[in-house]
Parts: C-alpha cells; sequence; structure tokens
C-alpha cells in the first residue's frame, strides 16, 4: 500500500467514483423483477420457461445472522440489475439470467455447505459473500468445483490470497485502514485512537491490524480490546476509550454491534468521534445514531449523488416493492453495498459474454480481462484478481437519519 493519501473534498455530487466486513443454505431473497418482487421466501429465481436458454448466477449472502441487514441490501442490488437487465448474449444466442441464492447465515461454520448447494445447483459463477470471513471459508469449495466467485464487498485481503478463483470488486484493507488511520489524524489531530473489534473476526481483527499500522507510523498511540462474540453490554468498553483520553474510537464491527455501541456511547453521553468502516454504513446504524449527539464517521463505496440515474431507478424499486423496501431497511436510502451489489451482476454479465460461453471454466479464464465501468467506478482486476482501487468516501451521520458526505479520499 502506499504510504500517503491525498484528502480531496467533494462538492461535485455527480462524479461517479470507486464505491465488508459468514451455512447451510435457508431461506433467502428471491430475484428482482417487474412482478417478482424481493422476498425472503424462495431459494432460487422462478424456472425460466420451457425451451428457454439459461445461465445460473449463484449468490452467496447472509440472509440472516449479524450480516443480514447488509447481505440483503447487497443482494438488492443484484436483484434490481436482474430485473432491468435479465437476459445475457452468448455466441449470438440470447440466455435468460437466473438467480440461484443460498444463505451463507453470516457464519464461517454454514459457509461451506452454502457454497456446496450453489454447486450442486450447476451455478455458471457466483457473487458474494457480503461478509470476509464467510467468503474465505466458501473459497475453497468454489476452486474445487472449478467455478469463479467474484467478492462485492469483502475486503479482507486474504478472501483473493491462495484462491485463483476468487475474485472481486471491492478496495482491501489495507487501503481502508489507512484512509481511516489518516482521517481521524486529519480531520481531529489525533493522538490516541481506541480500537475495539470482535474476539476472532477476521475482519475486524484484520482492519483493527491496518488501522494500528498506519496510525502508529505516523506517531500515534493506540488502545486495543476485543470483545467476546454475541456480547451485548459494551459500556466498560466505552467508559475504557473516555478514561485512556481517546481522541477516537475505531471500531470496525457488524451491523449488529454497531448499533448497541452507538445506543450505548449515546447513553453515556461520550464525546469522542467515532470511525467506522464499510459495515456502518447501514441505515440502522444511522437510526442508532438519529436524534444523538454521536460523532459518527464511515469509510465506504458509495454515496446518493454519484450516479443520479442508478438512484433514482432503484429508489423507485424499493418504493413500488414492498419486500425490496423491507430488505432495505423500511426507508429507500440507498447502501453503498446496493451499488457495489448491482455493479458485480454486470461484470458478471461482461465476463459471461466476454467468454462467449456459458461454462464455468470459460467465464473464469474470461473474467481477469473484464473492466467495466459501473456506478461506483471503473472496475478491473490486478494479477491477483483484486479490483484496482484507489478511492473511498468518508460520509458522517447527520444525526437526522442520513449521511452527508466528508471527503472522498484517494491514493496520493
Amino acid at each position: 500500500m502506499k504510504k500517503f493519501f491525498a484528502f480531496t473534498l467533494a462538492t461535485v455530487m455527480a462524479l461517479s467514483l470507486a464505491a465488508c466486513g459468514g451455512g447451510q443454505a435457508s431461506s433467502s431473497p428471491a430475484p428482482a423483477s417487474s412482478d417478482a418482487p424481493a422476498s425472503s421466501d424462495a431459494a432460487s429465481a422462478p424456472a425460466a420457461p420451457a425451451g428457454d436458454k439459461v445461465v445460473k448466477i449463484g449468490v452467496f449472502e447472509p440472509a440472516t445472522g449479524d450480516s443480514a441487514s447488509g447481505g440483503k441490501k447487497e443482494m438488492l442490488g443484484m436483484q434490481f440489475a436482474n430485473a432491468e437487465t435479465p437476459t445475457v448474449e452468448v455466441g449470438g444466442e440470447t440466455y435468460q439470467v437466473q438467480l440461484v441464492y443460498a444463505d451463507n447465515g453470516s457464519s464461517t461454520d454454514k459457509a461451506p455447505s452454502a457454497a456446496s448447494q450453489l454447486v450442486s445447483e450447476g451455478v455458471a459463477m457466483v457473487l458474494g459473500s457480503y461478509g470476509s470471513g464467510v467468503s474465505m471459508a466458501a473459497g475453497p469449495i468454489f476452486g474445487d468445483a472449478g467455478i469463479a466467485a467474484m467478492g462485492v464487498t469483502c475486503t479482507n485481503p486474504n478472501v483473493t490470497a491462495g484462491n485463483d478463483y476468487y475474485f472481486r470488486i471491492c478496495f482491501l484493507d489495507p487501503f481502508q485502514g489507512t484512509v481511516l488511520a489518516n482521517f481521524a489524524m486529519d480531520k481531529f489531530e489525533a493522538k490516541t485512537a481506541y480500537l475495539l473489534g470482535e474476539q476472532g473476526n477476521e475482519y475486524d481483527q484484520g482492519l483493527i491490524t491496518f488501522f494500528e499500522q498506519a496510525f502508529t507510523a505516523a506517531g500515534g498511540k493506540v488502545v486495543k480490546d476485543s470483545f467476546p462474540k454475541n456480547n451485548s453490554d459494551f459500556n466498560s468498553y466505552l467508559n475504557k476509550a473516555k478514561n485512556e483520553n481517546a481522541d477516537v474510537i475505531f471500531t470496525p464491527v457488524s451491523i449488529a454491534y454497531a448499533t448497541q455501541i452507538v445506543s450505548q456511547a449515546a447513553s453515556l453521553g461520550l464525546e469522542i468521534p467515532f470511525l467506522g468502516s464499510d459495515t456502518l454504513d447501514d441505515n440502522k446504524v444511522l437510526e442508532a445514531a438519529k436524534g444523538t449527539n454521536v460523532q459518527l464517521y464511515v469509510s465506504t463505496f458509495y454515496q446518493e449523488g454519484g450516479s443520479p440515474e442508478f438512484d433514482e431507478g432503484v429508489k423507485n424499486y424499493i418504493n413500488t416493492n414492498a419486500d425490496a423496501k423491507t430488505a432495505n431497511g423500511g426507508d429507500d436510502t440507498i447502501a453503498a453495498v446496493t451499488a457495489m451489489g448491482y455493479d458485480s451482476y454486470y461484470v458478471a454479465l461482461e465476463a459471461i459474454k466476454a467468454a462467449g460461453s456459458v461454462d464455468p471454466a470459460d467465464i473464469k479464464a474470461a473474467l481477469p480481462g473484464v473492466s467495466y465501468t459501473g456506478v461506483s467506478g471503473a472496475i478491473a482486476f490486478d494479477e491477483i484478481g483484486d479490483a484496482v482501487r484507489d478511492t473511498a468516501y468518508i460520509k458522517h451521520s447527520t444525526n437526522e437519519g442520513a449521511w452527508e458526505l466528508e471527503t472522498v479520499q484517494t491514493a496520493g
């Protein structure tokens, strides 16, 4: 990673710039279409009419568990894209694109069986998952089956490391951790940072490590703690941050934990700014901060206004589709993961078209050469299969139920 990043205030919201955090398959959202709304009751898209040629794309995402809120929003982008473009031309023939779902339950224990289900369904490639841990757990299954998987917002470097079959379209945690460490020093002149994550969570702990490396290299001091799985009382940790005179609190945790941390910080009247990673970019976290004085800043992949046409289309889709609105948390706030899910679907179509085939081996061979400009920015892959991305949004909660763009940070 480059050691220095340049801050640029984003004043023109129309710019399209580059935009996470794992099951035996169970019920998961149905595909979006004009007459088949997103729901949580079907395992896959409706079968294509008899005689139609079909290509299946696996959707490996959490519809249950701690990461379900993010997983459903990521799927929503894929579903909207599938409703918008339900076919793909392959070798001069039109194929119906069928989304096939498997719920990884936000659990590394459940992820391999969910991955195996998609393999048994005969998918040509796989999208997902929201959550780095589940992606890592499923990676060998997809690799052994010879099926390319494309992560959407799973940012831990180990998702693609050592697995030629896993790709991704998001930035990575070394970049994200450094972005937030530099932001802490630039925005708050922070000298001491309190770092809090879940024990054993590869996403949390990986980001904490990258933040610590950048922050201490620049002369800062860190105090670190880890809480046990299923913890619900964060008061002792928050009080420790206060007693240690922390200038910022960095907590790259799941949506479920983040809502509790923000709510309890508000109850304590804590004035220390919170920095969060892409997992905190969620309307449930916004709701927890609403009406409070908590200062909350997050790094993420997309902000409303980046692509007005996409914003209008997906909002209309959410507002005319009750199940989609439920999946989106009850309002039409556009999550960055939804934009990324949307882009991932179109990258998948580009790979299928480039392969000129629906054979998984041909698609995998074509994927490294695919480039695509989506609503979240330009997408291409390096030799490892990671996205060539150097831009992150930093935004803050208005504490009125909305995000406001703070800055856009890019590699210097």
